[in-house]
């Protein structure tokens, strides 16, 4: 299976900051709508699509979900010179801010730099303090007056960076989570006839604390759910082997737990299986730091689901420069699809 680099670049590179994710929604509504029976939007924004199964219609429901949201910030002040100063959307390594190009979207969409404090000038002290993000502030190059005309206080700011590829590999900011959302639209493109009616989900607001699947997994209420996410790929110089997590290119990842979350056992040893039978090349995740919407999915039900995770290995999370390889992508929507097909051929009851 190939993967679609124009699409996934054209999924990661648009805005879509938390609270505000109206331009990646279009987007999503506008590819999905002839490949779905149904698309709807909730009051919280999050895009359902629902996709009937054939062989056991309106038997069960299984809901995957994939955020659209991508981590960004929100203005906060505009200083008497032009300087706008911002609040955190989503976490953020302060240091990975240093040099970057961002984009303030208020009345027009205006390119602005994060600017700092010159290396020339700090004492030696400075010099070796760890950076807050609060030393950073947005350079639109314009006074006040000129600012103000198209940016106000609560504006979004998103950062600035084209999707390329790199070897084997696909690099942009936001491949977390737009390369789910990439892969959930293309197992609705390519599932042939799903074991129970599927929910697919584009949620909002995960980065700031799985809101948008906690509202749709209580509206949905599903029997099964799977969540779509990046994980830490930490294969790099100075890892040691148990920090690593995941590898990339060692194939798409079953997720055992993350910090919000223990897998359902069942779900584990389905989505193991169903890899092995289909010879889908994965590897397992366990995360003990950060959460994915497999929380709300698995939980904000009103029985429960029983739920687990896919997970795509990505490198430099929550940075611009964000890393997963193609292959891994592949398979990682070879196992959704496998899954959501097999559904009603596992013993559950074990």
């Amino acid at each position: 299976m190939n993967v679609d680099v124009a699409l996934l670049k054209q999924i990661c590179e648009i805005a879509g900051a938390p609270g505000f994710e109206k331009r990646v929604r279009d987007l999503i509504v506008e590819i999905i709508t002839p490949l779905s029976d149904e698309v709807n939007l909730d009051n919280m924004g999050n895009v359902i699509a629902i996709k009937k199964s054939k062989k056991n219609p309106d038997a069960k429901k299984v809901m995957v979900a994939a955020h659209m949201d991508e981590i960004g910030f929100i203005v906060t002040h505009i200083d008497e010179n032009g300087f706008v100063r911002f609040h955190t959307l989503g976490g953020f390594d302060p240091k990975t801010l240093t040099a970057q190009r961002v984009i303030v979207h208020g009345k027009k969409d205006l390119v602005g730099v994060m600017g700092s404090k010159p290396i020339h000038v700090m004492s030696p002290e400075e010099k070796t303090k760890l950076p807050k993000t609060t030393d950073f502030f947005i350079d639109l190059g314009m006074n006040k007056e000129e600012v103000e005309k198209y940016i106000t206080i609560g504006d979004p700011i998103t950062r600035d960076r084209e999707l390329i590829e790199l070897g084997d590999c696909v690099n942009c900011k936001s491949i977390d989570n737009r390369v789910a959302v990439y892969i959930l639209i293309e197992t609705l493109r390519t599932i042939k006839d799903p074991a129970y009616d599927l929910h697919a989900v584009f949620t909002v607001q995960e980065e700031v604390g799985i809101r948008g699947a906690n509202v749709a997994a209580h509206g949905i209420n599903p029997d099964f759910g799977i969540a779509l996410d990046t994980t830490i790929a930490f294969d790099v110089p100075g890892a040691q082997p148990h920090e690593k997590v995941t590898e990339l290119g060692k194939g798409t990842a079953i997720k055992i737990m993350d910090a919000m979350t223990i897998c359902d056992y069942r779900m584990v040893d389905f989505m193991k299986k169903t890899a092995d039978q289909h010879q889908i090349k994965w590897q397992p995740e366990i995360l003990t730091a950060g959460g994915t919407d497999t929380a709300g999915v698995q939980r904000m039900g009103k029985q429960g689901a029983i739920a687990g995770a896919i997970s795509i290995p990505t490198r430099h999370l929550h940075q611009v420069i964000e890393m997963a390889h193609k292959q891994d992508i592949a398979n990682s929507i070879l196992l959704l699809n496998a899954c959501l097909e097999n559904l009603d051929q596992y013993d559950w009851k074990h």
